[in-house]
């Protein structure tokens, strides 16, 4: 068998996603892969496909058991024999299980790190044929990363011992460029495929609130959205079972999960929500990793994460199925207090130096600044996000709290020259607080203590209130105007930048959200993302229950969560394509051999029963027949979801207007208006940056602090340079340029 037919055979897919082919080619190759690919992109198939065409076995390292248990588990229904190694086990079980892979009952085997040093698993490994170890979760090796695991280390011991050093490759979901080095580093990858799909999860929408009351904003959404399944993540077990008690006392079918319960009790929780017994689950941040529960449809977080990768990784178990679903963040100030406490008294590792103990922690603190400067900002959230992980976007999705309210702009540049004024005089020894308070005049007895009012600034900004004034220096730290140090205290401090504001060639403007309602209400409900099931009519849905009533009998009677007998995505796919047949059912998405087997035949009752096997259209739109990507023998039907993605035709290629030089925004405006408006979408300067810079073309780097473009020796060879660019307000800096030669290479990139 080949790739295309292990792809179609075991999961039922006719195509692969983005990146997916790129990293199995790699791998099949002989090389090391580290894949960045965000939840939901697939990661598992590009290590689980080379591990059925290699000759040997597979170790795959796993964090959590209950990610073992949900991957082996996922493997074994689609008809692969798959194993977990952990302390679930008893030793016979573990010895038994062993036995088995050494004679090839098993092609992948998922284990602890722990395991790694124990006598029996080595044993086992250095007489084993391994082809292929898989780090899941890469990040924990890293430092630097948000969930470092000091057990993660003993990777790079177990593999000195083998006798032959396999393949060896990395998948995670979140990771900065540092990290992303670490983990090549750490592990000592060689000249391995890295490949960054991209971190956006257009499936989702953000918001951020800032509310009064929590508990009652979370309890009034869980009402309005009674028939889905969603995580409220707190960040203390008090503020767990607080709420956990409030929905129990309102009957919402809820769970609850934190370390601080017994294992049992935590063990039959994670049960009752991963099989839909308790749709809602309360939980810490304890909570998460490993579950693969396709059909959240909302995360909350009721207090602000420590970091910004921990939010994105927390927030992204929602909406794994690629349908909408919703990521709600409920800021207070306090949760910045919280988090402070919780990062100051975190166990950490015995084994780092003092040195490296303040790195960890100047790194902590500088992450939790980043998420309370995401919490405040009012540019767009999804751009935020996608900048910090390294995927240069210029906002305004439409998708996101931020660019669903309306802001009204002030110029606050006089305000800003005396906030510099108070930093200047108070010598760089206070905080945010502190400065702010002073700006306002505050008469608080820890201001008169350190004799605030005696100081020429004291009461400067007295009309604008100590939040206004706060406001306004957190957009000062954004843009550089000012800085804190790294540390738990924060002190303000000025920067090279903040001479501009004195010297009048630099601006400060904040934005302002015009009334007070909260985002949320006012989403207009004709721009919200669509899910799969909204393109079924009245009949398709009524079939779409029927079956989803059917997937919950098999899965009680199975003791099997019923995303893992099918997904949502694939019942919605049945609808559309009304299977009567075996040979059709194999052409719905996400039925592969195996799975028909065991569960195909009443699905197809089922829909014989509801049409009397008769043809009707139970959704809205149009079918076509689509040839799948070169090299792949399958087809696969799609629906057409209105417009097409960007392309333009050669006939349209010819009426570009080639100019001495374009920048990717410009660049992009003329290739719009080449396009077919009403058939085709917009194309946009933030994606003609990322395909250079996947084709290596140009980077960006954080130098400072600050994002440093560069054009490589292959980009130059393209035509693209470097260019002095000026700012709205005047500062120049420099930017990448697209000279003739990259104008035509860029518009043979998108015609068709």
């Amino acid at each position: 068998m080949n790739k295309y037919e292990i792809l179609k055979k075991y999961f039922g897919y006719s195509q692969f996603r983005d990146g997916q082919e790129a990293l199995i080619d790699a791998i099949l190759s002989g090389r090391d892969a580290l894949g960045i690919m965000p939840t939901g992109a697939g990661k598992s198939l590009c290590y689980q496909i080379p591990a059925l065409l290699l000759p040997g076995i597979t170790i795959v390292i796993s964090p959590l058991i209950s990610l073992m248990k949900d991957q082996v588990q996922t493997l074994n229904q689609a008809g692969i024999h798959a194993a977990y190694i952990n302390s679930s086990l008893t030793e016979n079980q573990i010895a038994k299980a062993l036995q088995l892979a050494a004679k090839g009952t098993y092609k992948i085997i998922y284990a602890a790190p722990e395991r790694l040093e124990t006598y029996g698993f080595l044993e086992f490994a250095k007489q084993a044929e391994i082809s292929m170890l898989t780090v899941d979760e890469a990040h924990c090796i890293s430092q630097w990363g948000q969930d470092f695991r000091p057990s993660y280390l003993k990777i790079v011991r177990f593999l000195q011992q083998l006798k032959r050093r396999p393949i060896v490759s990395a998948f995670t979901a979140t990771a900065t460029e540092r990290v992303r080095e670490d983990i090549v580093c750490v592990l000592g990858l060689e000249q391995p495929k890295l490949l960054v799909t991209g971190f956006d999860r257009r499936n989702l929408y953000f918001a951020v609130e800032t509310v009064k009351q929590k508990d009652r904003f979370v309890l009034d959404y869980i009402k309005s959205h009674p028939e889905e399944s969603g995580i409220i993540y707190c960040s203390t077990r008090k503020n767990v079972d607080a709420l956990f008690e409030k929905m129990q006392d309102l009957a919402i079918p809820s769970a609850r999960y934190h370390a601080g319960m017994g294992q049992e009790e935590r063990r039959q929780s994670q049960e009752d929500f991963v099989y839909d017994r308790r749709p809602v689950m309360a939980a810490t941040n304890a909570f998460g990793m490993g579950i693969d529960k396709s059909n959240v449809r909302y995360v909350i977080h009721y207090n602000m994460p420590q970091s910004l990768e921990n939010y994105y990784q927390e927030a992204g178990r929602a909406g794994r199925d690629g349908d909408a679903a919703e990521c709600i963040l409920l800021y207070s100030p306090q949760d910045v207090m919280i988090n402070q406490f919780l990062i100051e008294n975190k166990e950490q590792n015995p084994e780092f130096t003092e040195e490296e103990l303040a790195a960890v922690r100047e790194k902590d603190a500088e992450r939790l600044r980043i998420m309370n400067y995401y919490c405040l900002s009012t540019s767009c959230l999804r751009a935020y996000i996608l900048n910090y992980f390294g995927e240069h976007n210029r906002g305004d999705c439409q998708n996101c709290s931020n660019c669903r309210k309306e802001f009204e702009e002030t110029d606050v540049t006089a305000q800003a020259e005396k906030i510099i004024s108070c930093v200047k005089e108070l010598r760089g020894r206070y905080g945010i607080n502190v400065a702010a308070g002073t700006l306002a005049g505050d008469g608080r007895a820890k201001l008169r203590e350190y004799g605030m009012n005696g100081y020429s600034s004291f009461g400067s900004l007295a009309e604008m209130g100590e939040q206004r004034i706060k406001r306004v220096i957190n957009q000062m730290l954004v843009e550089g105007y000012l800085t804190v140090t790294p540390d738990k205290y924060a002190l303000l401090k000025l920067t090279d930048k903040s001479d501009e504001i004195i010297q009048g060639a630099g601006k400060v403007v904040i934005r302002e959200v015009k009334g007070e309602t909260s985002s949320y209400l006012q989403k207009p409900a004709s721009s919200v993302s669509r899910r799969k099931s909204d393109i079924l009519n009245s009949r398709g849905l009524e079939l779409f229950d029927r079956l989803r009533g059917l997937r919950s009998e098999i899965a009680k009677r199975e003791g099997m969560p019923p995303y893992i007998i099918f997904s949502d995505k694939t019942l919605v796919d049945m609808c559309v394509r009304l299977p009567f047949t075996r040979e059709e059912m194999l052409e719905v998405n996400g039925v592969g051999e195996h799975k028909f087997n065991k569960y195909g035949e009443p699905f197809l009752e089922e829909l014989r029963a509801y049409t009397g096997e008769k043809r009707e259209k139970m959704f809205f739109g149009e079918m076509e027949e689509a040839e799948s990507k070169a090299g792949n023998p399958l087809k696969y039907t799609r629906m057409k979801k209105g417009k097409a993605d960007f392309f333009i035709s050669a006939k349209q290629a010819e009426q570009f207007p080639y100019a001495e030089k374009y920048l990717a925004p410009e660049l992009a405006v003329k290739l719009n208006e080449l396009r077919d408006p009403d058939a085709v979408k917009k194309t946009s300067g933030a994606e003609i940056i990322r395909r250079s810079q996947a084709m290596g073309l140009s980077e960006e780097k954080l130098e400072d602090g600050l994002r440093c473009k560069t054009v490589t020796e292959k980009g130059k060879e393209a035509g693209l340079f470097l260019g002095i660019r000026i700012s709205q307000k005047g500062t120049e800096y420099q930017d990448v340029y697209y000279d003739r030669n990259a104008q035509g290479m860029v518009v043979a990139w998108f015609v068709q």
